[in-house]
C-alpha cells in the first residue's frame, strides 16, 4: 500500500465547512490586509504561547529576519545557531549582513548542544538563535543562562515546534523573540506561506510591526528601511480554524510516535529521543539508520513517503565558501545529515498505513 509522507487534503476534508466559511467571510468583508482575522490570530497565538504580543508576518523565514533587524543586528555582528536545520535558520543571518557562527548538535535531540555555545562567543556576538528542530525544544535553561551572562538576545527558531513545551513553557516564550512558521506542512499550517513572532516585550513588538510594514509607523514616513511582510487575512482566517484543533492534532502525532517507538525498540533503527524536560510534538518523526541509501531505495520502491531533513549541514553548504569551517568540524551534524530519514507521522495517518511503514522499515533495515 502506498503511504504519503503527508496528506493535507485529509485534514482539510475533516474541517472543510469551517475553512470554507472562514475564507468566504474574508472575501465578503474585503479587508484582505490587516483584517480582523489577523488581529484575532495574533491575540490567540500570543495567549497560546503564554506571552503578550503576536506579530503576523509573511513567512517563518521573515519572522527570523525581522527579529534580527528588530534586535539591532548589524553587518559584522555574529549570531550563534545550530549547524543542522532548515536553510532559513542561517541565511537570514547572512541577509542582515551578520556572520553565522555554528555549533554542533546533541545527537539525541538534533538540537544545538548548549555545552558548546559559550566557547563560540566573541566580542562580536549579539544573538543566540536556538532551533527547536522536528518538534522538540532545545535545552533552554543553560542557553538562557549563557545569554544572560553575556548580555545576548535570544531569537527562538520555533518554526517546527508550535505547541511544544520545555518544562511546561511553550516554545517561543523565552524572553526574546519566538518565531514560528505557518508553511502548509507545519503542525499549524496554512494554505500558503505565513509566519508569526511572539514576544512579551512591547518594544520588540512595536519594532517588528514597523519592519513588517515598510519601516513606517506613520504611513509613507519610514523611519528605517523595512519590508513588505504581512500575514494576509485569508491565511489568518484558515489558521484560526485550525488552531482550535492544534492540541488534538499534536496528540495524534505523539500517539503515532509512541507506536513507532515501541515497534522499533530493539531493532537497528535509532528512534527520536524525547527528553524528560520536553513535550515533543513531532513535526517530523526522524529516525537514523546505518544503511540509509538502502532504506531510501526500499521505501521508494514501496511508495512509502519519506524525506531527508537535512542532507547537508550548514558548514558544508556551497553558499558559505568563506566561512572558516571544514568537513569534520561538527561530527554530530555530519552524522545526522548522512543518517536520518523522516517518515509519516501526521495525525490522519491510519493504523494500517502506519503498520505498512513499520513492516517495510523493519524488513529493509534488518
Amino acid at each position: 500500500m502506498a503511504v504519503p509522507l503527508l496528506d493535507m487534503k485529509r485534514q482539510y476534508v475533516k474541517i472543510k465547512d469551517e475553512i470554507d466559511r472562514a475564507v468566504i467571510n474574508v472575501l465578503e468583508h474585503g479587508r484582505f490586509i490587516f483584517g480582523p482575522e489577523v488581529t484575532a490570530l495574533e491575540e490567540k497565538l500570543a495567549a497560546f504561547s503564554g506571552v503578550k504580543y503576536g506579530i503576523g508576518v509573511a513567512s517563518g523565514t521573515d519572522a527570523l529576519l525581522l527579529s534580527l533587524r528588530a534586535a539591532g543586528v548589524k553587518p559584522g555582528d555574529e549570531v550563534i545557531t545550530s549547524d543542522y536545520s532548515f536553510i532559513s535558520s542561517t541565511t537570514v543571518i547572512s541577509r542582515v549582513g551578520a556572520i553565522p557562527v555554528f555549533v554542533d548538535i546533541d545527537p539525541d535531540t538534533f538540537n544545538i548542544n548548549p555545552k558548546l555555545i559559550e566557547k563560540a562567543i566573541t566580542k562580536k556576538t549579539r544573538v543566540i538563535m536556538p532551533v527547536h528542530l522536528f518538534g522538540q525544544c532545545a535545552d533552554m535553561d543553560p542557553i538562557m543562562a549563557i545569554a544572560k551572562k553575556h548580555n545576548l538576545v535570544i531569537i527562538e527558531d520555533a518554526a517546527q515546534s508550535l505547541g511544544a513545551k520545555y518544562k511546561n513553557r511553550m516554545a517561543g516564550s523565552f524572553e526574546g523573540y519566538g518565531c514560528t512558521s505557518f508553511y502548509p506542512t507545519k503542525n499549524l499550517g496554512g494554505a500558503g506561506d505565513g509566519g508569526m513572532v511572539v514576544t512579551d516585550n512591547a518594544d520588540y513588538a512595536d519594532r517588528l510591526k514597523m519592519f513588517r510594514n515598510h519601516g513606517w509607523k506613520q504611513k509613507y514616513h519610514p523611519t528605517e528601511i523595512g519590508y513588505n511582510s504581512r500575514l494576509d487575512s485569508i491565511q489568518a482566517a484558515i489558521l484560526l480554524v485550525k488552531l482550535k484543533y492544534l492540541n488534538e492534532a499534536n496528540e495524534g502525532r505523539r500517539a503515532h510516535a509512541a507506536k513507532y517507538d515501541k515497534a522499533f525498540a530493539g531493532t537497528r533503527v535509532r528512534t527520536p529521543k524525547a527528553k524528560d524536560y520536553s513535550y515533543h510534538i513531532y513535526n517530523q518523526y526522524t529516525i537514523a539508520v546505518e544503511n540509509r541509501d538502502e532504506l531510501l531505495k526500499g521505501l521508494e520502491a514501496r511508495k512509502i513517503g519519506h524525506e531527508v531533513y537535512y542532507p547537508v549541514p550548514f558548514h558544508l553548504l556551497e553558499c558559505y565558501p568563506d566561512l572558516p569551517y571544514k568537513k569534520g568540524d561538527f561530527p554530530h551534524s555530519e552524522w545526522a545529515a548522512d543518517s536520518v530519514v523522516s517518515i509519516p507521522v501526521y495525525p490522519e495517518l491510519t493504523d494500517a498505513e502506519q503498520d505498512e511503514v513499520i513492516e517495510a522499515i523493519k524488513e529493509i533495515s534488518g
